[in-house]
């Protein structure tokens, strides 16, 4: 396939080779290894691609959704995103139901953790620049980042040393917190949320 062609018939800036093939389109492996040396096509990982020309136009949260199905962005992506904590995050952290990965490109490390499918939930469509993602509701990116370091917090100077904004703590809507903190039927979790909240 030429690059002209490939031009021609990917509407969306980031493409598969699965995407070409069901259009009809015979891969060859070296012609993408060429178009990526000429800078022509920016390699996401195995099998994924962005068109160079539109990499201003892409966003972080939308690669990382589309690198990894299915999956939600969460843990300290998400907290920075609703200003919970105030360290710059860079990394994006997502969840999915799948193995625990890393992939690193052009854009960055992207990082995705296992969650058993039961708690694979909490999470809203968002839209930026026209592109669409899944990051989790501010009450499932508190639980779920609580989950992931549970063996790290033992008491309560390691709840003080997560650093979490009390004022968007109290921001938090009540009954879903509680309604989403007993679906983790863990009490270890459960105390630390009402710890975190009567703060």
């Amino acid at each position: 396939m030429k690059y002209i062609e490939l031009l021609k018939n990917i509407k969306e800036p980031i493409f598969s080779i699965q995407d070409l093939k069901l259009i009809g389109y015979k891969i060859i492996p070296s012609q993408f290894s060429a178009y990526s040396k000429k800078g022509q096509i920016i390699k996401l990982k195995n099998g994924l691609y962005l068109i160079a020309d539109k990499k201003n136009f892409a966003i972080k949260e939308n690669i990382a959704f589309k690198m990894y199905e299915p999956s939600y962005i969460s843990l300290e992506w998400a907290l920075y995103h609703y200003g919970f904590i105030p360290e710059i995050v860079y990394n994006i952290t997502s969840i999915s139901t799948k193995a625990t990965r890393k992939f690193k490109n052009y854009f960055g490390l992207f990082i995705y953790r296992k969650i058993k499918k039961e708690l694979f939930w909490g999470y809203k469509k968002e839209e930026k620049n026209g592109q669409i993602y899944l990051i989790a509701e501010p009450e499932k990116a508190l639980l779920d980042y609580i989950y992931f370091n549970l063996p790290k917090i033992k008491n309560d100077a390691d709840i003080e040393e997560l650093r979490l904004n009390p004022i968007m703590i109290k921001k938090l809507d009540v009954k879903k917190l509680k309604k989403y903190t007993k679906l983790f039927k863990n009490k270890k979790i459960s105390k630390i949320i009402v710890n975190i909240c009567l703060r």
